[in-house]
């Protein structure tokens, strides 16, 4: 399995993709690691048709929902920045202990 920069609840900004998506930024609602690819709340929406099910409460009809995007269509938005940017780790001295930052202004993200 890879080791992924990007955490759930993460905001990012889509940096390629549709037209209307690019450019929006939303938060990290799921990572599928394996397939390298994510979730983003309100980004690349798409219609699925769903077949009633009366035994399990399901009302037939269109159902809108977010679809996967790759993860190299987005970036961490940073907030000092207001752009996307990379994200890096810092290791600190005393107690070696790993922190993620923003690459471009050096602002310390989370600490793990």
């Amino acid at each position: 399995m890879m080791k992924m920069k990007l955490k759930k609840n993460d905001i990012v900004i889509v940096v390629r993709g549709k037209k209307g998506d690019r450019g929006k930024t939303g938060k990290v609602m799921k990572i599928l690691a394996e397939e390298k690819r994510l979730v983003v709340e309100k980004i690349h929406l798409i219609k699925e048709y769903v077949r009633a099910n009366p035994q399990k409460n399901i009302q037939g009809g269109i159902v809108e929902r977010e679809g996967t995007i790759p993860l190299a269509s987005v970036m961490f938005y940073c907030k000092e920045c207001e752009q996307g940017v990379r994200v890096g780790y810092k290791v600190k001295e005393n107690t070696q202990q790993k922190q993620r930052i923003c690459t471009k202004c050096g602002v310390v993200i989370d600490q793990e």
